[in-house]
């Protein structure tokens, strides 16, 4: 085993329906390095929303192995990997998932109730997450008074929580206008330079060229890994 925080071996992912069998990867392997800032970019059906479903083990591959942070995460039980997912990936998603009745706070708050953590130590970690990307004087404002741009901080916020190995974004800024996606390409960015490992799932090659390594799928494979100089 290497010391990849992210390592695929011949992953393959089959759907199964009743009258067609779907190919999604096919025989995909790569590794992530702790601290590396990686986008995965492709058209849509080739294959990228499968692979990150697998890396942020919402899926479990057909064959193939998958280590997470040195750990065989290809066949474990679906309560084993809810539990890893709580404890080392952050996501931020296309559509925020926030809960429109909570405040920004609350919302960030949210994954620690999950983890057992008190109520003092919750308030205090999203007080100070949601004060870092920018929402000092938004902590109490529910969603629908919030911008697309200040909702996305919102949902990075809550992703770094947990204090997660991994943060997988999948399209963050696919519902936000030229100026929200800005602020929230400079976040992740930001958050890279202070040695987080970023993932991006994305079909925007502005987006993607945020990253210091590109990988383009189509087909199910990976057909380029370029790190950026």
């Amino acid at each position: 085993m290497n010391n990849s925080l992210i390592s695929l071996k011949n992953i393959t992912k089959v759907y199964n329906s009743s009258e067609v069998e779907v190919h999604a990867l096919r025989g995909v392997s790569i590794d992530i390095q702790k601290g590396e800032f990686v986008s995965i970019i492709g058209p849509s059906g080739s294959g990228k929303t499968t692979l990150m479903d697998i890396i942020g083990c919402l899926s479990r591959p057909t064959s193939g192995e998958y280590y997470l942070d040195g750990n065989n995460v290809s066949n474990l039980d679906d309560d084993t990997l809810a539990e890893l997912r709580n404890k080392k990936i952050g996501f931020v998603f296309q559509t925020f998932n926030l809960l429109p009745r909570l405040t920004a706070l609350q919302n960030v708050e949210l994954p620690l109730i999950y983890g057992g953590v008190t109520s003092k130590e919750r308030v205090r970690r999203a007080r100070e997450l949601l004060e870092s990307v920018g929402l000092a004087d938004r902590i109490h404002h529910k969603p629908s008074a919030l911008s697309g741009g200040q909702i996305q901080r919102v949902a990075v916020a809550r992703a770094l929580v947990n204090r997660p190995s991994l943060i997988l974004a999948d399209e963050p800024t696919g519902n936000l206008d030229s100026k929200s996606e800005a602020e929230v390409t400079a976040i992740l960015r930001e958050l890279h330079e202070k040695g987080n490992t970023i993932v991006i799932v994305t079909h925007n090659p502005a987006v993607a060229e945020q990253a210091k390594r590109i990988v383009s799928v189509k087909d199910g494979q990976i057909i380029s890994d370029t790190p950026k100089q």
